[in-house]
């Protein structure tokens, strides 16, 4: 019996695909229009290919920057490659991207399509940002393409993750014509809330979950609000086995850890049996934000108080607006069950992710970030030019969904298309 097949639309690095394909789904392809998210997504998908012939140790060679990453590319089939669609979704490009869906399908059916579109347009801090509240930002529409997948594939379900803003968007109006729109093309629709620390993700991270099935098929859904696997770990779990390192500091393409495997990262398999190091090198930051840097952790350890802007000295003081984002600096507490939402917003600077060992003194990596984010440390973040990835690796990270919130669902996902194969 083949496994069930899925189609991934607007992927991103591919959080959501990575935890569906942990439980047993076959990626049809992956459709994103971010240029560098698409090479991490190919990147994963040559991962998945090597490691399912036995040739793992090309990959690990990648990782220790003996192979470029053409050569990587080269050493499988290119319907491998040919699986990542890097276009936009929409009228100009769909007929392109199907065709491309088609070949990749051979025949076969599509069992489920999952992905979200772009958050900015339905969250709270993209609305408020925009000078008219996002009205007429074409992504609030991107719903649409979605549906029109849905009417072209017919998967027996869908699964569509969300910001909570998106109950709001709009004041309700986005998320009842979805209703209305997915209805129309033959699919219901269960909305569920979830956090993604009760998926012992350790981040602070509140989305929404769609399911929708077809209205001519009968399942018993899972209550994905009634998920608890959390472990009880803190956040200093994610940090206790990595090299210590210093803002700008040039550590190499990769590195070894300083200690062994802990039970967090052993149960979460984010540490899953490799022993290279990639992506933990800090970015340089200037006198004064180090400086900074030294106040709020201190501050934490001291008293458990979170840093007020307004409360450092005036000779630190360099932004006009005092009256918000006064926690724009903000430490990663390792002390604590969870850390703050890890956003897009991070590869701009690391200020609101202050590493929180006051020695070290600086933000946190992009392997830092995607272990908060659940990603395994074999998950390699690609630039558009190899080797220039930092920043890029940071916005894909701070998009994704954590891969052990989506083998979670995925899981539960796999048992209900079970239910009509018996």
């Amino acid at each position: 019996m083949s496994n069930f097949r899925f189609i991934d639309l607007f992927a991103g690095a591919g959080g959501l695909s990575e935890g569906f394909i942990k439980a047993g789904f076959e990626p049809v392809a992956h459709v994103e229009i971010d240029e560098a998210a698409c090479f991490t997504l190919r990147t994963r998908s040559v991962y998945h290919y090597l490691k399912s012939v036995n040739k793992y140790d090309t990959y690990i060679r990648y990782l220790k920057g003996e192979i470029s990453r053409k050569e990587l590319y080269s050493s499988v089939p290119s319907e491998v490659l040919d699986s990542i669609i890097n276009l936009p979704i929409g009228a100009d490009h769909n007929p392109i991207i199907h065709r491309t869906i088609e070949k990749q399908l051979k025949g076969q059916s599509v069992d489920l399509i999952i992905g979200g579109p772009p958050c900015q347009a339905y969250s709270l801090v993209g609305r408020a940002r925009s000078q008219n509240g996002m009205k007429g930002d074409h992504r609030n529409y991107l719903y649409v393409h979605y549906a029109k997948f849905l009417e072209k594939y017919r998967p027996k379900l869908f699964v569509f993750e969300n910001v909570l803003g998106l109950k709001s968007a709009g004041n309700g109006v986005y998320l009842e014509n979805m209703k209305k729109l997915f209805l129309k093309k033959g699919y219901h629709m269960r909305i569920f809330n979830v956090e993604a620390n009760s998926f012992n993700v350790l981040q602070n991270r509140k989305r929404i979950i769609i399911i929708g099935w077809q209205d001519n098929l009968q399942y018993d859904l899972p209550d994905l609000e009634e998920i608890d696997t959390n472990t009880g770990h803190k956040v200093k779990a994610v940090f206790s086995d990595l090299p210590k390192i210093q803002a700008g500091e040039d550590t190499g393409k990769y590195l070894k850890y300083r200690s062994k495997i802990n039970d967090y990262l052993n149960e979460s398999c984010i540490r899953n049996g490799i022993d290279v190091l990639t992506q933990h090198t800090a970015r340089p930051h200037s006198k004064q934000d180090k400086e900074i840097y030294k106040i709020a952790v201190g501050k934490w350890n001291e008293k458990k108080e979170r840093l007020n802007y307004n409360d450092l000295p005036e000779r630190l003081k360099t932004h006009q607006n005092r009256h918000s984002f006064y926690d724009r600096f903000k430490i990663v507490a390792a002390d604590e069950p969870y850390s703050q939402t890890v956003v897009a917003h991070i590869a701009k600077d690391g200020h609101y992710y202050i590493h929180p060992d006051i020695e070290q003194n600086r933000s946190i990596t992009v392997r830092e970030a995607a272990r908060l984010q659940s990603f395994p440390d074999d998950y390699y973040f690609e630039g558009v030019k190899e080797g220039m990835s930092r920043t890029p690796a940071f916005k894909q990270i701070g998009n994704a969904v954590p891969p052990l919130m989506a083998f979670e669902i995925a899981k539960r996902i796999k048992e209900t298309l079970c239910q009509k194969r018996k």
